[in-house]
């Protein structure tokens, strides 16, 4: 059984906080407004510090408070004046009245942690978000989740990180383009929360180059900022200058420098960048016009940032290399640095990092609301777990999330076999190569190395003795592309052909031996040809730059929605560049100060950068409405819709000059979070999420027709916009108006009602809708999924005793029928995992290290198959995952779930019957090893008949209306104290099943 699990298992990468990292119970958070009363709810439920005999010992928590942060305070408060900056402007920290409301906020944390018996504060948050970080036992944390105020306690969690011709290739230079225009990011301040900077790159030097026009850097003179440049390790305060204007570093979530240093002991306590990450993505974003890169001796061309003339400041929240096992970004130091931007002043905050793709209310999706509200343009990166659906990360709508795609330079060189045989790939080298022995390293594997593990050139798995003197062919995969080339360098290898295993990316990168980069179609006939000639030699060409006419494309790694979080919100939002994109480095990694990244953190920094253009014009726009000019003058990229692009490819000239926006505030925001149900209390101000005033339009379940309202505001001249609407297939679409006459600064609102006809049921449409008048076209995308019933997931109850109400909106007219599953007790299993010490589950599983295995017998005719941990169940300061497997030949992967806590669910609906192995993987514990609890439920999918004492009973309408809605009530009683059961709605239309609803309900 085993032996299976590790054969599926290896082809598995562990992908920290990419999937959902707090439950939707956690979610309950509480925003307080000034403009809109909403009632508190219940402080979420900390677990005391002794839970089954298991001692819970001190963790890092974020807590959040309820009052509005000085960034969005809008007045209200006896004694404090509001604080929130105009339109246009930016908070000024430094002003008696922020400075008095900042310390009331303070005051009130100190007050909180004091009545717990203080704790170690870590962190004070208070401008753009509005609570602290401290160290709190179980029964601190118990205990201050009761305390009015407070309205969520969440764990610290560690995230991951996810030029040359891109101005060129977007527009930015051409002829009356932006920078034409002057409209360079003058006076804007780009905020790059990342791994530090290096100031001695001359993309942040104070004297760079003339600009186009002549001039060099403007004065500085008139901006408003208020950060500082932070000394610490090789890092002065005279690093700092006119260009990069402030840098802080961020390190708690690690602990002391000390423990920083024992944990990353190569890494610089300051500023400084190690890894490179943070120095190209700000180089990216608001680096210097026209920049020479030299690289190997050879000169690549010259490059310049998006936004050349913007000043950078940078807050080092990242630490290490990012192929480090202990490398990352722990949530406590982000938000601070967020809090910290925002009071500094910053325009723009560039976020390349990992984030939720489920929760709006994470931690730091809510300090980029608070953020956005104090005028601060966010971009982040969509996420690199593409292709596959419903992984794209950030999903709030507040945000706007990028998704990368190629440019139209690439760096090509060709591979001759000694068959004759030649194929095209990625190639930055310049020399080229003699015909060379070939080898596959698959096939020489070194000593105590596993065959898998040489095949994907892991370091010291190749044979010196078989690579010396050949071309070496590597698999791409789980290590770096560069760390691979450097494993045939070390081996005596004098080149490299990486190939593609599936479809990607080619990447030219710069690479320790002469190399290619070939795609997986040529990859197998080279891999074929060496595996089968008794000498097989290649010869390389030396790497050129070309035209790459295709471009652009949408990259495989880039990830895709729709959106877990909420069918109703479309993500991601825009493209831009993000493969092969040269920029400013890190000397510390890899020996280069500019080097080729591939990445959706390379596309995020260019919409940062970009925004802060279109801010210099417009300066008195808010950030939806910079967001909404790149969304509807993007262009469509053929061949891929909006869950792989957004709206499209970004085209900063016409973003300057859009001419309709849609425009959202905080209200507004607050609104759509009722609507969602992840913000609880405030029903009385809820919009429907499809409602919310963002450029595109989704509906996650079109049960029949649906009418959405939107808002446009003309930023052009006058004029009558007349609409234009491209239906999703099997959908009618009808849009009142369909002219809108609007003066120059006016609104006007339009409805737009969408009605199922022939579309497929469960399978997304897909149109469109564009505003045009003689100069202008808005174009909006549409995605709804038809269904035949529209119910909620799951639902949450509580109590031995009691019921839940909630809506089912029909797609259908005819019977319904709606039963109950349930309500069963879980299976509880104790047991213990030692810790992975390589943070692997592909390692973990092909070498039993840091796993447990448990065998579950699922039953045939079951409905649902939950399992669960919890982090209250672990004893100590544990990050555990959690694994499915079976059945069948192979055991086969079922599902995961590995966020930054030990906090891990994993659903299996209308499972087969049979044997199934969980696995819980030993991520990181706070010792040798965790103790734990593992929970199991199996709802029967025979609906309950009532003679059990748990049962489940229901109450729903008995017949389905076209387009109307009706109420399900789900009841319960006689229930055990102290436990969390688990049940069900299922519902069918006479004839066969249709949905289901998940019952949760906790009498703890």
């Amino acid at each position: 059984m085993v032996v299976g699990i590790a054969k599926i298992g290896g082809m598995m990468q562990k992908r920290k906080s990419r999937q959902r990292v707090f439950s939707v119970a956690v979610a309950f958070l509480m925003l307080v407004m000034s403009a809109s009363a909403v009632a508190q709810q219940a402080p979420l439920q900390v677990p005391s510090n002794e839970i089954d005999g298991f001692d819970r010992g001190p963790r890092t928590y974020i807590v959040m408070m309820s009052e509005e942060p000085a960034g969005a305070y809008r007045g209200g408060t006896a004694g404090f004046a509001a604080t929130r900056p105009a339109s246009g402007t930016r908070i000024d920290v430094t002003a008696p009245h922020v400075r008095a409301y900042r310390d009331h906020l303070r005051g009130t944390h100190d007050a909180a942690l004091a009545s717990v018996g203080g704790a170690n504060k870590v962190y004070d948050y208070g401008v753009a978000f509005n609570g602290f970080a401290a160290v709190l036992t179980g029964a601190q944390a118990a205990q201050l989740a009761r305390i009015p105020g407070v309205v969520a306690i969440l764990e610290n969690e560690k995230l991951q990180l996810d030029t040359l011709t891109t101005p060129d290739f977007l527009g930015l230079s051409d002829p009356g383009g932006a920078w034409s225009q002057r409209f360079v990011g003058d006076r804007m301040i780009i905020g790059v929360v990342d791994s530090g900077i290096r100031p001695e790159s001359p993309s942040f030097s104070a004297t760079p180059a003339a600009f186009p026009d002549g001039t060099g850097v403007h004065p500085f003179g008139g901006i408003l900022f208020r950060g500082i440049c932070q000394t610490g390790e090789q890092f002065e305060a005279s690093d700092c200058s006119n260009k990069l204007v402030g840098a802080r570093f961020y390190h708690a979530g690690f602990g002391t420098a000390e423990e920083l240093k024992a944990t990353i002991p190569y890494e610089y306590v300051s500023p400084l960048d190690v890894d490179g990450h943070g120095t190209h993505t700000a180089s990216t974003a608001g680096g210097n016009w026209g920049v020479p890169v030299e690289v190997n001796g050879g000169l690549l061309g010259h490059i310049s940032g998006m936004a050349p003339r913007a000043r950078v400041a940078a807050y080092k929240a990242c630490w290490g290399f990012g192929e480090d096992g202990e490398a990352g970004c722990f949530s406590i130091d982000t938000v601070a640095a967020i809090d910290q931007a925002v009071a500094d002043g910053v325009d723009v905050i560039n976020y390349s990092i990992s984030g939720t793709n489920t929760n709006f209310l994470d931690p730091v999706e809510v300090a980029f609301l608070f953020a956005a509200d104090a005028g601060v343009f966010v971009a982040a990166s969509a996420g690199n777990d593409g292709p596959g659906a419903s992984t794209v990360a950030h999903p709030s709508p507040w945000v706007a999330t990028v998704a990368a795609g190629t440019h139209d330079r690439v760096f090509e060189g060709t591979i001759t076999l000694g068959n004759g045989q030649t194929y095209e790939g990625a190639s930055l080298q310049n020399t080229g190569t003699p015909s060379l022995p070939m080898v596959y390293s698959g096939a020489i594997p070194a000593e105590g190395a596993t065959v898998a593990d040489a095949a994907l050139c892991f370091p010291g798995t190749i044979d010196p003795a078989q690579a010396a003197g050949k071309m070496v062919v590597c698999d791409r995969g789980v290590s770096p592309r560069v760390e691979k080339s450097q494993v045939v360098a070390d081996a005596g290898g004098l080149a490299m052909v990486l190939v593609n295993v599936t479809p990607n990316t080619i990447n030219a990168d710069i690479h320790a031996v002469p190399s290619i980069h070939v795609d997986d179609v040529a990859g197998a006939e080279i891999k074929e040809y060496v595996a089968t000639d008794p000498a097989p030699t290649g010869s390389l060409s030396p790497g050129v730059r070309g035209i790459d006419p295709s471009a652009p494309q949408i990259a495989s790694f880039s990830s895709r929605g729709p959106l877990n979080a909420s069918g109703d919100v479309l993500k991601p939002d825009i493209t831009a560049p993000g493969v092969d994109v040269l920029a400013a480095y890190s000397p510390d990694h890899g020996g280069r100060s500019f080097d080729f990244l591939s990445g959706t953190s390379m596309s995020s920094p260019h919409i940062a950068g970009i925004a802060a253009v279109i801010m210099s014009a417009h300066r008195s726009w808010s950030p939806a409405m910079v967001r909404s000019a790149l969304m509807t003058t993007a262009a469509d990229i053929r061949g891929f819709g909006p869950f792989d692009e957004g709206s499209g490819q970004v085209t900063p000239n016409s973003a300057l000059q859009p001419g309709l926006v849609y425009d959202a505030d905080f209200d507004d925001y607050v609104a759509f979070l009722c609507g969602t149900g992840q913000l609880g209390g405030c029903d009385d101000i809820a919009i429907d999420p499809s409602d919310l005033n963002t450029p595109n339009i989704a509906i996650g379940a079109l049960a029949g027709s649906q009418t959405i309202t939107r808002t446009v505001t003309n930023v052009g001249s006058a004029g009558t916009f007349r609409v234009r609407v491209q239906a999703p297939r099997g959908v009618n679409v009808t849009v009142s108006p369909t002219s809108l006459v609007i003066p120059e600064g006016g609104s006007a609102s339009y409805t737009v009602t969408f009605e199922r006809t022939t579309a497929t049921l469960g399978r997304y449409a897909i149109g469109s809708l564009q505003w045009a008048d003689r100069n202008t076209r808005v174009r909006s995308v549409i995605a709804v999924l038809p269904v035949q019933l529209a119910a909620p997931e799951e639902v949450l109850g509580s109590g031995t005793e009691g019921s839940v109400s909630f809506e089912v909106a029909f797609g259908y007219t005819g019977p319904f029928t709606a039963a109950p599953h349930g309500l069963v007790a879980p299976t509880r299993t104790d047991g213990n995992v030692i810790d992975d010490p390589a943070n692997d589950i592909n390692t973990a599983l092909a070498t039993g290290v840091g796993v447990t295995f448990h065998d579950v017998t699922v039953p045939a005719g079951t409905e649902q198959f939950r399992v669960s941990l919890f982090n209250e169940f672990t004893d100590g300061n544990d990050d555990l995952d959690l694994y499915v497997f079976g059945p069948g030949p192979g055991f086969p992967f079922v599902g995961g779930s590995g966020s930054g806590t030990s906090d891990e669910q994993v659903d299996v609906f209308m499972p087969a019957a049979g044997d199934y192995v969980v696995v819980v993987h030993g991520w990181g514990t706070d010792g040798p090893d965790a103790n734990y609890t593992l929970f199991h439920w199996l709802v029967s999918g025979t609906p309950a008949d009532g003679s059990g004492a748990a049962d489940l009973s229901v109450t729903a309408p008995g017949s389905a209306v076209l387009g109307t809605t009706g109420t399900v009530t789900a009841s319960w009683d006689g229930l055990v104290a102290d436990e969390k059961y688990l049940g069900g709605v299922s519902y069918t239309d006479g004839s066969s099943q249709i949905g289901f609803t998940t019952v949760a309900v906790s009498t703890e």
